[in-house]
């Protein structure tokens, strides 16, 4: 399976493509980011910044695309800018049949370090190690993606949530998902919840 992880952006929209086996090894294909010019009019920023996703889309042919879900920031500007690029991604994977899932921050950084908190260094020092890299994936937004890609192999229970349609799914991440799903509500009505 070849995920598709973004980071989303207005300026620069963090693009990790990496693949899992049948046993959820997981190997590094591509990062990258990509890049509007914050000079420009907000228009052609988001027509650069979906004509670079459609393009890493087109050029790996990924089976999922997982997007950083936006949360609320203090920053207005950012969260808009940020909610837009995602957007834009899930347009994008859409026009191509692709199922798309989203995955909190918090998501991702528990599944790369076990730890919802971590500090970024933390979540690029766990990505270049799972992925077997030589060095951190650079910048920041980079290995952002990345995280989300892999946070999407590890968590496939999350899949069936989000807005990633269910047949996609293989067989045993289905299975796998459902039961993790079973296992969450047995542990609210074990709680009173």
């Amino acid at each position: 399976m070849i995920i598709l992880g973004v980071d989303p952006g207005l300026t620069r929209c963090g693009v990790g493509v990496i693949e899992a086996d049948a046993s959820r090894r997981l190997s590094f294909v591509h990062v990258d980011v990509v890049r509007s010019d914050p000079h420009t009019s907000q228009d052609l920023r988001l027509l650069a910044i979906y004509n670079g996703l459609a393009a890493k889309i087109d050029a790996f042919s990924p089976d999922t695309v997982s997007i950083e879900r936006v949360f609320a920031q203090e920053n207005r500007n950012t969260v808009l800018g940020t909610a837009q690029a995602a957007g834009l991604a899930m347009l994008a994977a859409a026009q191509r049949g692709i199922p798309v899932a989203l995955h909190t921050p918090t998501e991702a950084k528990m599944a790369v370090t076990g730890n919802g908190r971590a500090e970024k260094i933390q979540v690029e020092r766990m990505v270049a190690h799972i992925l077997n890299l030589n060095k951190l994936p650079q910048p920041a937004d980079a290995a952002d993606a990345l995280a989300q890609a892999i946070c999407h192999a590890l968590r496939p229970s999350g899949a069936l949530q989000g807005g990633e349609r269910e047949q996609h799914l293989t067989l045993a991440q289905r299975q796998w998902a459902q039961a993790s799903q079973r296992a969450k509500r047995r542990g609210s009505v074990d709680r009173g919840m």
